[in-house]
């Protein structure tokens, strides 16, 4: 559900909506007002401007949240004029209305079934043809549109003139020239997304050609004839059936087989005459209108190399870049690590109010909620505020910077080995400072599959706490070698059973298909705001969990379970890993979250470790924390993205590896140490 503001955030939001750029007038929509709502739907590519577009239409009156049913995002907001509520939704960038994806999937299905009262289409000025590709299948869908013709700056600068009343002649929908980043045209924009969603005029200037136009009548008569009702325009679906769209083909057989043997006939003829699938035909019927309309609204008065085209010289170099690549990597750990460390000490400083209290002095019920439900809190506070934030701040930049692709575009032959591209390797690396904002990162992945080799790499890389266990122990009490050591066998175990999840999930793995768009300086809106709200979503799973679960383990340990448990697992701890016996109760509480085998190891023992343990047991211990089974919050996501059988599933394979692991690791340690 979306929040309605109160009647002050209403009245103050209409008073200074679109007006922060422009002249001091008022908001004046251009059409008579009234109470009914409007239904307005953001579609575009990626990278095209539509996020800023809508942050500054709904500004603070926005939630993001999952579509239903779907791990895709669907951000929607509100816009308020004159007693009119304007509801807006940000649709997932595309580039066509193919099954390939759950966006495009989303995308279709919401515009075809839950019928916004206008699309706005976002284009990239800079590229227009290629952008209109998509535009034209939104036109083949019969919907109220409006052309918003985006980045006219970076257009400008490349040397592009753009007349958009020769486009919106060619195509027969409204065009509006904007600059977004400064919300330059938007006022005109949505005054003309009011007319067009009232009006509910249009007419399209659509035409692939004789024969292929010729098919589609055909095809539609007789789709029409069959009285085939699925939702979609009769021209959009019998394009589609000659493009052999799966899904299309199942919705129209359920209701005629006729009409799938006789698209087949239909796309047989043309396949004749132009010696190619129909599909490659209907692709090159829009890329060829596509190139026609752009040739004819626009003109490059002169060839100017950007500073983003001088840049791509050194970032996608196939020398150079490998290096740009890497500081970029090396830039990203130092920021997990230092700010995140930074920030840490500050927090720890600030609560250092906060000490467990000593359960033989106190009653139950204190030891559950000071030491349980507050410890959580605080737990919650030094990982969402140090290490999430920052996160998501510096996600944001590169993806909205174009960054992203370059890193991506370099990376993606190392990263195929294990069945992923280069768009894996951000949430790889976020990994290394939190395992959950680094699991919903994957999110950036094309396919389910993709995402969940993702995520099962991102489980085994070391996160900042597992990194506070293994400087802790290892690098203070055994040395920095082994504490090194520990980190490269974590990249062969990483690699290695990528190897393995690549093989238990057989399939194609997706080539890297991205559109390089220009280099820039992201808005700062953008990126706070797009930082809020993923940091407003994790923050509402993994403060009840942390709380949740610390309390729970508080009470496990008044009620005296640990200790049995522990001697149950002592044939595994003592046994097979060669550690004390109060480990088993350290991989217990390690499940809430990782520092609490170091917090509660310096209970049981005192500051200095190295009275209870060996430097093999260090080093073991260190290696299975690092290893085994990944903390609450993670697992939460995990079954929040992906379901409980892939989460449990995920969940085995990290105890399975550090067991087996650590096991050998201790006895082939205790010959030499």
């Amino acid at each position: 559900m979306v929040r309605l503001p109160t009647c002050i955030e209403k009245e103050e939001y209409e008073k200074n909506l679109l007006e922060k750029k422009e002249t001091g007038k008022p908001f004046d929509s251009g059409v008579s007002s009234d109470t009914s709502d409007i239904t307005v739907a953001l579609a575009g590519n990626a990278n095209v401007g539509k996020s800023v577009i809508f942050n500054y239409l709904t500004g603070s009156d926005q939630v993001v949240g999952n579509w239903p049913g779907k791990t895709v995002k669907r951000a929607e907001g509100n816009l308020y004029h004159h007693g009119k509520k304007i509801h807006i939704i940000d649709l997932p960038g595309i580039y066509s209305f193919s099954t390939f994806s759950m966006e495009e999937i989303v995308s279709r299905e919401y515009i075809a079934h839950d019928k916004p009262d206008v699309v706005i289409n976002v284009l990239d000025a800079s590229v227009l043809e290629r952008n209109l590709f998509f535009t034209l299948q939104l036109m083949e869908m019969d919907i109220p549109m409006v052309l918003c013709l985006n980045q006219m700056d970076i257009a400008r600068q490349k040397g592009y003139h753009i007349d958009a009343r020769k486009l919106e002649k060619a195509l027969g929908v409204p065009v509006v020239p904007t600059v977004a980043v400064t919300g330059k045209g938007l006022r005109k924009l949505i005054r003309k997304a009011i007319r067009v969603a009232k009006t509910k005029k249009h007419d399209y200037n659509v035409d692939y050609g004789g024969e292929v136009e010729k098919a589609i009548r055909n095809l539609s008569t007789f789709l029409e004839s069959e009285t085939i009702d699925i939702g979609y325009s009769t021209r959009w679906v019998a394009i589609k059936l000659m493009e052999n769209d799966p899904e299309i083909n199942k919705l129209v057989q359920s209701k005629s087989v006729r009409a799938i043997q006789y698209a087949n006939h239909v796309a047989f003829e043309l396949e004749k005459i132009h010696d190619e699938p129909s599909f490659a035909i209907i692709a090159s019927e829009r890329y060829a209108l596509a190139s026609k309309i752009s040739a004819g609204a626009q003109k490059q008065k002169k060839f100017k190399m950007t500073l983003s085209e001088k840049l791509d010289k050194i970032l996608i170099h196939p020398v150079y870049g490998y290096f740009t690549s890497a500081l970029v990597i090396i830039g990203l750990l130092v920021w997990t690590f230092v700010l995140g460390n930074f920030i840490s000490e500050l927090i720890t400083n600030a609560m250092s109010f906060f000490q467990p209290v000593d359960p033989a002095l106190s009653g139950p019920a204190i030891v559950v909620l000071w030491n349980g439900a507050f410890g959580g809190l605080v737990a919650g506070l030094t990982l969402i505020v140090p290490f999430v934030i920052p996160f998501y701040i510096l996600l944001a930049y590169i993806q909205n910077s174009g960054l992203l692709t370059r890193v991506a575009f370099m990376m993606d032959s190392f990263m195929q080995k294990i069945g992923l591209h280069g768009k894996a390797l951000i949430p790889l690396i976020l990994g290394y400072g939190c395992s959950v904002p680094a699991i919903d990162s994957t999110r950036i992945l094309e396919t389910k599959r993709e995402r969940l080799l993702a995520a099962f790499a991102i489980t085994f890389a070391p996160c900042s706490a597992r990194t506070i266990i293994i400087l802790s122990l290892v690098a203070v009490f055994v040395s920095i070698w082994w504490a090194l050591a520990l980190y490269v066998l974590d990249l062969i175990i990483i690699f290695i059973m990528g190897k393995i999840a690549l093989k238990a999930m057989p399939g194609e793995s997706t080539g890297l298909i991205m559109e390089m768009h220009s280099l820039r300086i992201p808005s700062s809106s953008v990126i706070l705001k797009d930082t809020w709200n993923r940091t407003k979503a994790l923050a509402y799973m993994v403060f009840p969990v942390f709380i949740a679960g610390s309390a729970l383990i508080q009470v496990f340990y008044v009620l005296g379970v640990l200790e049995p448990i522990s001697s149950f697992m002592a044939p595994l701890t003592v046994g097979w890993l060669k550690l004390p016996l109060f480990a088993g109760v350290l991989l217990i509480v390690g499940v809430v979250r990782k520092e609490f085998v170091l917090v509660t190891l310096v209970s049981f023992v005192g500051t200095d470790l190295s009275l209870a343990l060996t430097s093999t047991q260090f080093i073991v211990l260190a290696l299975v924390g690092m290893l085994y089974l990944p903390c609450l919050s993670t697992i939460s996501i995990l079954i929040r993205e992906f379901g409980l059988k892939a989460a449990s599933a995920i969940s085995a394979a990290n105890l399975i590896t550090a067991f087996l692991v650590g096991g050998i690791v201790a006895h082939a340690l205790s010959l030499f140490l």
